[in-house]
């Protein structure tokens, strides 16, 4: 069991510190614990109900007709809010409350339900992809644990590669060389790249995570691919990301390189010219549509 202080809370719900401790007080809506050393924490019960309670309140419930509800009525008025919410916001909270709970039925129903509604792009766009950088965050400050962000980017992974293996690549598209560097596995946002990609009929060879330099060149020989794609998130480190993009641009000099990701965005790099920066993954998209298929000659 994962345990939380009100920070934790404050930063999974939305919901400020001091008003969770007036909730607290007034309405005993949270039952903290305390540690031998006194220190009060919350355990996966309370933020499962802290998240229940914040989706209500920002959907007009008042905390005091919130705080009489029993558990199972409050469940249910988030699964019937949820079900016809369109409002992002919503939809990412109910997503939250899913991870927390490794409840993957009903993240798959929130998920293919904002897919039928908005199309598989829009969803990842505006919901998906916030909630992922969220879930990122909490992650890396150990408000969520290893488990739950696995649980949820293995079900996103595989709404993904459904969707890339229906798009097809059209005669006259470019080739585009997907990976990520050795000991990157962070594959959700590569993913989705090669899904826009192969939507605009681009053709994509993917390589996909933790690439050997040895194995990117022999592939690039074969196929020569007019533009190479990867995301550093994690690795190489912060210090040696301008070394590893200075060795791209030399070693891959006839192709364009598009990069992106945290260790890149917002960083003091120095792009060589044949290297491209996305601060967003909407970035891709603009660039595609500036490539125009060449029709083939037959």
């Amino acid at each position: 069991m994962s345990t939380y202080s009100i920070k934790d809370l404050e930063q999974l719900s939305g919901i400020k510190a001091h008003t969770l401790r007036i909730w607290e007080q007034r309405y005993s809506l949270l039952n903290p614990k305390r540690t031998d050393t006194n220190i009060r924490y919350y355990d996966d019960e309370d933020l499962k109900l802290i998240l229940n309670v914040a989706l209500l309140n920002d959907n007009g419930f008042k905390i005091s007709k919130i705080a009489s509800m029993r558990m199972e009525e409050i469940r249910e008025e988030v699964v019937k809010l949820t079900d016809r919410s369109l409002t992002h916001d919503d939809q990412i909270h109910a997503l939250t409350i899913s991870m927390i709970e490794m409840d993957e039925e009903r993240f798959d129903k929130v998920l293919s339900g904002n897919i039928q509604k908005l199309g598989f792009e829009q969803t990842m766009l505006n919901i998906i992809y916030p909630f992922m950088s969220k879930i990122g965050v909490l992650w890396q400050t150990g408000a969520i644990n290893p488990a739950q962000e696995h649980f949820i980017s293995n079900l996103v992974r595989q709404k993904l590669i459904v969707a890339i293996d229906k798009q097809t690549s059209q005669e006259g598209g470019k080739k585009f060389l997907l990976f990520l560097p050795e000991g990157e596995l962070h594959e959700i946002s590569i993913l989705f790249a090669s899904y826009l990609i192969k939507s605009k009929g681009h053709r994509v060879i993917y390589l996909g995570q933790s690439t050997p330099n040895d194995d990117l060149l022999a592939v690039y020989k074969i196929h020569e691919p007019e533009y190479l794609v990867t995301i550093i998130t994690t690795s190489p480190a912060s210090e040696y990301v301008q070394d590893y993009i200075n060795a791209l641009s030399e070693r891959f000099s006839k192709s364009k390189i598009i990069v992106s990701g945290y260790q890149v965005i917002g960083q003091d790099i120095k792009l060589p010219s044949n290297v491209f920066q996305m601060n967003y993954i909407r970035d891709i998209k603009q660039f595609l549509e500036e490539i125009v298929l060449i029709p083939q000659e037959k």
